[in-house]
């Protein structure tokens, strides 16, 4: 019998309740564990009426509802790893348990109490069964500083508090522990019960949402585990993971923004389409007889953004520009991201005004090709390339004085050049494809 090859992939399973706003429990879990490309399964304990201002009622599933869910899944699949998340009930815990010790799940446990946003999501009566019952079944356990002094029974204020916190959750049952730093000094602290041995991950403090940070680590540290990564390997991974879902996490609503744990792999696949993009801008440019006549003496470049770039690093351009060599345009140098601030100046200025334009090049100056441009319909404007501004980038200065100027961004923004600087025209538009055809029309029309 052939194998099947989506046996290979890491399963995991995530028993957890639902938040409807999409920003924690099973919906950030779920993310995550797609994001580190495992095969995600679930089973609700809890439906949450939930935003993004906290927790407005919850609903707990019937035990043997949540029982069939882990049953369903067990049985029909192989289930390398498993987290908890929201176990609101004495009698939810103890069926969680039962599942898991009839099963063999190996797990990470998340003592979720409340919501980021706000709201207890734990019972006064299920606290002493999750530490009586399950804790003792997990494998590593990853609580917040409040919930680590809580298990505990001790507060946690300081690095130190976390250690004493450790060993003490550690002697109830669990091989590893980690105390993360979101709600001390950005420091995670793991906690090795065999060994007897306190490993720190460092961090510091990012802006943004953190609505579901603690889910999105729990489920990161689950998929990496099924992948095989070493506890501290793991831990890491994880952590970096939930910083970059902070950084690109999204005001969704009126309170604390969710994290985002598809916001890498997206902005990864934006890096990818501008690269092509551009490529194929260049092979445009290059095959084009008559485009080389646009070529300034310093060169020419083409450049690409990621939605919502942040800097140059995140515009895509040819690393040695693109020069005229026997008649046709020769690019020199691979396509990459940071190639060239010029472009990147010009593209950021208009990033600024309207999102959607994220490609522009450069051209030679000439009043011709203006009265072309014109002809062309495209808006213009001018800004004057003499005056400097300390401390920031010419083109981007006069990038953004062009288009206010404008009202908005024009297809085309010039200067006249000055001592020791080359006149040019810059073409702006929404693709870098789209404007090497765009140039190549130009130069058609161009004597």
């Amino acid at each position: 019998m052939t194998e099947n090859p989506l046996t290979k992939i890491p399963i995991v399973m995530t028993i957890a309740g639902s938040d409807s706003g999409g920003g924690a429990g099973i919906a950030a879990d779920l993310k995550t564990f797609a994001s580190f490309g495992v095969h995600g399964t679930c089973a609700i304990t809890s439906v949450t009426a939930q935003n993004t201002t906290g927790v407005l009622e919850t609903f707990d599933l019937a035990p043997g509802a949540i029982a069939s869910q882990i049953e369903a899944v067990c049985s029909d699949m192989k289930i390398k790893w498993a987290k908890t998340g929201m176990l609101a009930s004495a009698e939810i815990v103890k069926q969680v348990a039962k599942q898991v010790k009839k099963h063999g799940l190996s797990l990470v446990l998340d003592p979720v109490m409340a919501a980021e946003a706000g709201g207890d999501l734990l019972q006064k009566e299920a606290f002493s069964v999750l530490i009586e019952e399950l804790l003792p079944l997990c494998k590593v356990t990853t609580p917040n500083a409040f919930e680590a002094g809580a298990l505990a029974g001790i507060p946690v204020k300081n690095p130190e508090d976390a250690k004493l916190a450790a060993r003490k959750i550690a002697d109830l049952g669990v091989e590893a522990v980690i105390v993360t730093g979101g709600h001390l000094d950005a420091t995670d602290l793991i906690y090795e019960s065999v060994s007897d041995t306190f490993t720190r991950i460092p961090g510091t403090f990012v802006s943004g949402g953190t609505h579901g940070s603690g889910c999105t680590y729990s489920a990161a540290m689950t998929a990496c585990l099924a992948c095989d990564d070493r506890l501290e390997i793991s831990a890491m991974k994880a952590k970096n993971f939930v910083v970059q879902a902070i950084q690109r996490s999204m005001p969704v609503g009126r309170g604390v923004g969710p994290v985002n744990p598809l916001g890498k792999a997206l902005e990864d696949k934006e890096r990818y389409l501008a690269l092509e993009d551009v490529k194929e801008a260049v092979l445009i440019l290059a095959d084009s007889h008559e485009f080389a006549k646009l070529i300034p003496e310093v060169g020419c470049n083409i450049g690409m953004a990621i939605p919502g770039a942040r800097n140059y690093e995140d515009v895509a351009a040819v690393e040695g520009r693109i020069v005229r060599c026997r008649g046709r345009a020769n690019p020199v140098g691979c396509i990459d991201f940071g190639a060239s601030k010029h472009v990147a100046g010009v593209i950021l200025a208009a990033l600024r005004e309207q999102p959607g334009i994220r490609a522009a090049m450069n051209v030679k100056y000439s009043e011709e090709i203006l009265a072309t441009c014109r002809s062309l319909g495209l808006g213009i404007s001018l800004f004057d390339r003499e005056k400097e501004t300390e401390g920031v980038s010419t083109i981007d200065r006069g990038s953004s004085e062009a288009i206010k100027e404008y009202g908005g961004v024009p297809g085309v923004i010039y200067d006249e050049g000055g001592v020791g600087k080359e006149p040019m025209i810059r073409l702006l538009g929404t693709g870098a494809s789209e404007l090497a055809k765009l140039a190549v029309e130009l130069a058609r029309k161009i004597e």
